[in-house]
């Protein structure tokens, strides 16, 4: 059984050696890393949400031959106007990635996989925990079974979360922080990057990890409660409404606006040997919530943000003040943030004011536009 396990992936591995070796030194800017990837077959898994459609776009533009499979799971974010932009140069299967009939082919010849696919609500992990363990862990280790049958050795780059580190014990968090998940969003996320960075040191893929701070920007899904507190911001804000901050304001965040997040995944894809695999990564600066909610506020020319009570079910799963340490990805893969969150936020707005119908219930736009829903 082993002989024929490695005689398989040698085979897989001469087959598909020259895509997988994109870029013997990762330490090039995204514009140049990009190139790539063009006249490429690339999968992205959850590509219709909010990362994952960025991501898939910026591929596009770059010539690649981008697949899409998403499930379209209500609540997680799915939004065929993300792609919109890619005016059909693109494929969409729109299923779950632990369905391998669904995939069939699908995965051979991939240069390489950013994988997306999952649940973000904390909250929604609480009240349903069974659901989040179906989404973001057992789909996920279905997923990896069905890449290492298909190609062996295929590159994964795999969307993990700051979540699983729980409640920080220093900042900023670094990758040697203790994993500590405060809720079973978190414990699953874990569970699927322990998946990736188990089955690469097994051989069985070559998986790259990247764990998330709060990312926002242009497609963040606005019409979904639970998508994180910038999401949350800028709904408020697009409708005129007051922010209101959890707490008193002082818990610091790092903000990672998406196209910095995009040029971490390309570059994590792209890096033929990389020393490590996972990475960290958050914004260009700390800033504390109060400092966010105003700079939205001021952006949107909407009124003062105030501060309430933590909900008790909020409270629970709290963790406080939270900044990425970037050194690793900085120093191994050269990336950095460009985007200042003033500027991201201007980004933002001028996205959601332009596309707002196709981010916000009729309902909510109707505050907006003045008109009957």
């Amino acid at each position: 059984m082993a002989a024929q396990y490695l005689s398989s992936f040698c085979l897989h591995y001469a087959r598909h050696c020259g895509k997988n070796r994109l870029i013997p030194n990762a330490k090039l800017t995204a514009e140049r890393v990009i190139s790539a990837f063009r006249n490429q077959k690339v999968l992205v898994t959850g590509g219709l949400g909010f990362i994952g459609s960025n991501l898939a776009l910026r591929l596009v533009r770059a010539g690649a031959q981008v697949t899409i499979v998403d499930s379209a799971v209500e609540g997680c974010g799915a939004r065929r106007h993300n792609i919109a932009a890619a005016e059909g140069g693109l494929r969409v299967i729109v299923a779950d990635i632990g369905d391998s009939g669904a995939l069939k082919g699908e995965i051979d010849g991939c240069a390489a996989i950013f994988n997306l696919a999952g649940e973000i609500s904390h909250i929604r992990s609480m009240r349903d925990p069974t659901r989040d363990a179906a989404l973001n862990a057992m789909s996920q280790l279905r997923f990896l079974e069905e890449c290492a049958r298909q190609q062996p050795g295929v590159r994964v780059v795999y969307a993990s979360t700051r979540q699983i580190y729980g409640v920080p014990q220093y900042l900023p968090v670094d990758e040697r922080h203790p994993i500590q998940p405060v809720d079973f969003n978190g414990v699953h996320k874990y569970a699927a990057t322990a998946y990736h960075l188990l089955w690469s040191e097994l051989g069985r893929i070559d998986a790259r990890v990247l764990c998330l701070t709060n990312v926002y920007g242009p497609r963040l899904a606005l019409w979904l409660s639970g998508q994180g507190f910038l999401s949350h911001f800028l709904r408020r804000a697009v409708l005129g409404e007051t922010i209101e901050i959890f707490g008193d304001g002082r818990q610091l965040r790092d903000p990672l606006y998406v196209d910095d997040a995009v040029d971490a995944f390309l570059l994590a894809g792209a890096a033929s040997d990389p020393k490590s695999r996972r990475w960290n990564l958050g914004g260009l600066h700390a800033l504390p919530l109060a400092e966010i909610a105003q700079t939205i506020s001021q952006a949107a020319g909407g009124p003062p943000p105030v501060c309430r009570p933590f909900p008790p079910e909020h409270r629970t799963i709290d963790i406080g003040s939270y900044t990425s340490d970037s050194t690793k990805i900085r120093e191994e893969l050269g990336w950095v943030p460009r985007t200042g969150f003033a500027d991201g936020i201007c980004r933002s707005l001028e996205f959601f004011r332009r596309e707002l119908p196709h981010y916000l219930p009729a309902e909510q736009l109707a505050l907006v536009t003045g008109r009957e829903p």
